[in-house]
């Protein structure tokens, strides 16, 4: 079973699942070479390296992983000045049948307005590198996905973007900015490379949400991400954000169809140096 890699997106760990699972267009064959060697790949373009604890962070969430009634891995996100970073490692016996670590990360030049973005995944015997630069100046995105092990361009793609975007992960940052109570909605554009939307996130109600870090009233949130918006996977986000100052994050469910089934994230730690 695949849990597959690609942004968490979302939703931290969602973002986990959710751009492996959209659909992909192979990238044209290249011509084979003269003395039958792989033909090279063109390099993708320049992006930050995925350094997780190099620096100093402003926020640090830690959330575990839950699914099917099992712990399934931790997610971690750290914010910095000017850059998200994320690192998804799975755990028990989801590790011994497909042990998964990825590493990403996403820069901003200004509040929301991602850059660019790369995802350093490692999943079974795989290891895949993603990078999307977002061009702010011609209003369009890039994405670039190559198979390290082999050497092999697996997937390019673009989309038109207005002039600030943010990945899924600075959505997150930009909801918690907006304190929309519950019968509102916000529109928040973002994109994942390959495609573009203006995305409706419907503030729905208050609810009390138990986790290891304590418990929190809370304002539960759908994100209308999936069925062929930004993620062609059929499915539901849910978001639980505390009522507070903070707005925290404290929950995050991904419900699909088998055989992935309901994900939920839950806040395990709330960090800051």
């Amino acid at each position: 079973m695949r849990f597959s890699a690609g942004a968490l997106a979302l939703l931290f760990a969602v973002c986990w699942w959710l751009p492996a699972q959209s659909q992909k267009k192979s990238a044209p064959a290249s011509p084979p070479a003269a003395n039958n060697k792989k033909a090279p790949v063109p390099e993708p373009p320049a992006a930050p390296p995925p350094l997780f604890f190099a620096s100093a962070y402003e926020e640090r969430l830690t959330y575990g992983v839950e699914w099917r009634l099992i712990h399934a891995g931790t997610v971690m996100i750290e914010k910095r000045k000017g850059r998200h970073v994320m690192r998804l490692e799975s755990a028990g016996i989801v590790s011994s049948l497909f042990k998964i670590e990825d590493v990403y990360t996403v820069d901003n030049d200004e509040p929301f307005c991602a850059t660019s973005s790369a995802m350093d995944s490692m999943e079974g015997k795989k290891h895949h590198e993603t990078h999307v630069t977002f061009d702010r100046a011609r209003n369009h995105a890039s994405f670039v996905e190559r198979d390290l092990v082999n050497n092999t361009l697996l997937h390019e793609a673009g989309t038109d973007i207005p002039n600030c975007v943010s990945d899924v992960i600075g959505g997150i940052a930009k909801l918690r900015s907006l304190n929309v109570p519950p019968g509102q909605s916000a529109q928040i554009p973002l994109s994942d490379g390959r495609r573009f939307a203006n995305v409706k996130v419907q503030a729905q109600q208050r609810e009390e949400i138990k986790t290891a870090a304590g418990t929190y009233q809370a304002i539960r949130y759908d994100a209308d991400l999936m069925n062929g918006v930004v993620y062609t996977r059929k499915g539901q986000v849910l978001l639980w954000i505390s009522d507070d100052a903070r707005r925290l994050p404290v929950q995050i469910q991904l419900r699909t169809s088998f055989p992935v089934g309901t994900v939920t994230l839950q806040l395990e730690k709330e960090e800051h140096p």
